[in-house]
């Protein structure tokens, strides 16, 4: 690992949820609940003054920008925001030429792309940390706002059974990286076409998941169920055939009673009532998916701050 002038420790990226330890991630909780605690008493915490965050967008968002363009403020830093339209990225530079420009002007670089080795490839040029705030193959930042808003509401994530219902994608895989480094368990149901990849399973111990043909059987006895849209940013063209393959993995009431009664419901957003959750479950008593949204903001300030100044004293 290299030092560039712009940091206090070793280079560090956080591309998929592997990449820290389990401690690392244990650090960035505990740092986070620091974080939110002064934000909601309006105490100042700029940590990153005077640092800068280039966040360059290929897929459109909403949460993300936010939470991270806010984060970012709050942390006393400034933000660039770039897009394929007003960039190099979407004309004829090369990735790795534009990773060596903008890592020599700013302190760290949040990513939100199509595949995963675009996001390497920037990495491995960078000077500075470099976020997957989204691929094709990974979602890390909300998987840390999920844990983290399950360790609010039910304490340690530690042995406990996550339902995961419906698609096969960047959601459920980053949700298997979190089981195996962090001792618990996920129940996958996905419809016939769209299960997990074997290839991709092989590095994912197999006591730390378990595949269901029906998701009613994933959710038994499960302590968090959580769910995503049926079809993904970048597969529009596919939206009717998933809409008739998914109609049985919509999670409903009859999911939920099927799971611990002090079962929580998540969702990354945004939802699509009606298609993969019923408005009584997300709009339910058990659904904490606002919080999980909030949530966003303040594990990505710990994260952030972690990967431009590393361990921080406990006050």
């Amino acid at each position: 690992m290299t030092t560039t002038p712009n940091q206090t420790g070793p280079l560090r990226h956080f591309l998929q949820f592997r990449d820290f330890s389990r401690e690392e991630i244990e650090y960035v909780f505990a740092r986070a609940r620091l974080i939110k605690d002064r934000f909601k008493r309006y105490q100042p915490h700029h940590t990153l003054h005077d640092r800068t965050l280039a966040m360059v967008f290929e897929k459109a968002s909403t949460r993300t920008r936010v939470s991270f363009e806010a984060g970012m403020y709050q942390l006393g830093g400034s933000v660039i925001h770039l897009t394929t339209g007003d960039s190099q990225l979407g004309r004829s530079e090369p990735v790795e030429d534009t990773a060596r420009v903008i890592s020599r002007m700013v302190d760290l670089v949040m990513i939100r792309t199509f595949e995963q080795t675009r996001i390497e490839r920037f990495a491995a040029h960078s000077r500075v940390p470099v976020i997957n705030g989204l691929t094709n193959e990974y979602h890390p930042c909300q998987i840390l706002a999920d844990i983290f808003t399950y360790m609010e509401q039910r304490g340690s994530i530690a042995g406990k059974t996550v339902a995961w219902v419906g698609d096969a994608n960047n959601m459920a895989y980053t949700w298997l990286q979190a089981a195996q480094l962090l001792g618990f368990k996920v129940h996958v149901s996905t419809p016939p076409g769209y299960a997990l990849e074997s290839v991709r399973l092989a590095d994912i111990d197999a006591a730390h998941y378990a595949l269901f043909d029906k998701p009613e059987e994933a959710c038994r006895g499960a302590d968090l169920v959580t769910t995503d849209v049926w079809t993904s940013m970048g597969y529009e063209q596919e939206n009717e055939a998933r809409r008739a393959a998914f109609a049985e993995w919509c999670v409903d009431a009859d999911m939920m009673a099927a799971a611990d009664p002090q079962a929580v419901f998540m969702h990354c957003l945004p939802a699509h009532r009606g298609e993969e959750v019923t408005a009584e479950v997300i709009d339910g008593p058990q659904s904490v998916v606002w919080d999980e949204a909030e949530n966003r903001l303040h594990v990505q300030k710990a994260l952030m701050e972690f990967l431009v100044l590393g361990r921080q004293p406990t006050p």
